[in-house]
């Protein structure tokens, strides 16, 4: 029998829990540590569409990057996903910041997706590269093409060789980030790219979807080659924001 605590485990070895951030709820946060998994899907987010996608497949278990329960929860009514995994009997493993500083995690997905070899600086929960000098605006096409997207970029004003990258909601490390000509990251708030700007530095916010999926399918494949007799299921789960033209 292959148990949840299996996966949990397993999880563990990749991207330990202890290495989470202080305001993060990374583990095991809905289920039974010693419940059998009969299938198991892998999601960003645990949402409700991701919990019927699960309950339709007949899968017991739901590995996401993002925490499902995030803040302190005051209810725990029919309708709200903790609820429906718990009545379903779905279980839910999250892993978050580990997965960010982990090697092979969504920050060095990312940067195979770009074709970029990041290495690691002093945060673990960054990466770094160095590319081909190229200008703010040739980088932020290239990266919505990889990414299939529209990014936001405000041009630090000079030619870009060392880059620094973050996945989601990174922006405030930027200046953490020492001595780069450009950033990338998922999001950013106005007031980032002004300061951006001021430094000389080009920020990239790339969508915070769209940084982090690329580990997705990474880890499902990671997960069916160790239980192999487990159906890992990577149920591409959709952007919820959408772009008009």
């Amino acid at each position: 029998m292959v148990s949840v605590r299996d996966f949990f485990d397993y999880l563990n070895t990749l991207a330990p829990i202890d290495t989470q951030e202080a305001w993060d709820n990374s583990g095991m946060l809905v289920g039974d540590m010693n419940a059998e998994v009969k299938k198991a899907v892998v999601v960003l987010d645990i949402d409700l569409w991701s919990v019927e996608k699960a309950k339709e497949l007949g899968a017991n278990l739901i590995i996401s990057h993002h925490p499902v329960i995030f803040n302190a929860m005051k209810s725990f009514t029919k309708g709200s996903v903790p609820f429906e995994l718990a009545s379903n009997s779905i279980n839910a493993i999250c892993c978050h910041t580990p997965l960010d500083m982990a090697d092979g995690g969504t920050n060095d997905s990312l940067a195979d997706l770009l074709g970029f070899k990041a290495y690691k600086g002093e945060n673990p929960i960054m990466r770094f590269a160095d590319i081909e000098e190229t200008t703010a605006e040739s980088l932020a096409s290239h990266i919505a093409e990889k990414l299939g997207t529209t990014v936001r970029f405000a041009d630090g004003g000079k030619k870009i060789r060392k880059t620094a990258m973050c996945t989601g909601g990174g922006a405030s490390l930027m200046f953490e980030a020492g001595a780069v000509d450009a950033f990338i990251t998922g999001d950013a708030k106005h007031n980032d790219f002004l300061d951006a700007v001021s430094a000389g530095i080009t920020l990239i916010a790339a969508g915070h979807y769209e940084t982090e999926i690329p580990v997705v399918p990474v880890i499902a494949k990671k997960l069916q080659e160790q239980f192999e007799g487990i159906e890992i299921i990577d149920i591409k789960q959709e952007n919820p924001v959408k772009f008009t033209e």
